[in-house]
């Protein structure tokens, strides 16, 4: 299997000029552990990550070192803590430099990037741009459905239904896309990601059952309880 039969394609992003804030907003609403970092032209030139958000100002949480271990560290590296913990704009934290994979990109070396570099997540990038994302939570999906080797002539047919899938949920005003990743294997279905209610789950289902060459679906959405519990209480 290769990167993009189980890549999340509605990858949600943000500015360069966007702030740390807002972020965190996004990090927390979507629960999610990073967002890349995009141009206008949607070429991919960072990430930031909760990482990158623990050591902040605002929640006095910034590095404070002593003045004999700032003299060791040196003043570069207290200027980069510094920018760290107290810039606004993600251009100014984000990391730069960051591991990139295409959507031909075989799992196996995927799963090598992660472990290497100790990264929870992948951006695949296709002629400089964005077009999806391979998270470990992907890789474990992909395992859990694997169930026998598909032939390639199957594949080439599994990627256009994964396509035609993926395009009918985008359409749905009700559907939150960008929650929900598809994996499949010989027109078999697999859905996995989070929904914010019960008829969100039973509609999704139904849409993946209409879509041709579909001969079977398998629910792995589960209800995102906070959102209830927030509507509940809202209520």
């Amino acid at each position: 299997m290769k990167a993009a039969d189980v890549m999340v394609p509605n990858v949600i992003t943000v500015g360069p000029d966007a702030t740390v804030h807002d972020v965190a907003e996004i990090l927390l609403a979507n629960r999610i552990s990073a967002v890349p970092v995009v141009a206008e032209d949607g070429g991919l030139i960072g990430i930031i990550s909760e990482g990158d958000l623990i050591r902040r100002s605002e929640t006095d949480t910034e590095r404070r070192p002593s003045r004999w271990l700032a003299l060791l560290i040196g003043h570069r590296e207290m200027a980069a803590d510094f920018l760290k913990s107290h810039a606004r704009k993600v251009v100014d934290v984000m990391t730069r430099e960051v591991v990139l994979a295409t959507p031909d990109t075989p799992l196996r070396e995927i799963a090598a990037l992660l472990e290497k570099n100790r990264i929870k997540r992948v951006p695949i990038v296709k002629d400089g741009k964005l077009v999806g994302i391979v998270s470990r939570a992907n890789l474990v999906q992909a395992l859990a459905t694997a169930r026998k080797q598909v032939k390639a002539a199957t594949a080439t047919s599994d990627q256009l239904i994964r396509e035609d899938v993926i395009a009918r949920l985008r359409t749905q005003p009700w559907a939150k896309a960008n929650r929900i990743n598809v994996i499949v294997h010989d027109g078999a279905v697999e859905l996995w990601g989070t929904v914010q209610s019960e008829a969100e789950k039973q509609a999704i289902r139904v849409a993946v059952e209409l879509t041709p060459g579909v001969r079977a679906v398998t629910d792995n959405l589960v209800i995102d309880s906070l959102t209830s519990s927030s509507r509940l209480i809202a209520a």
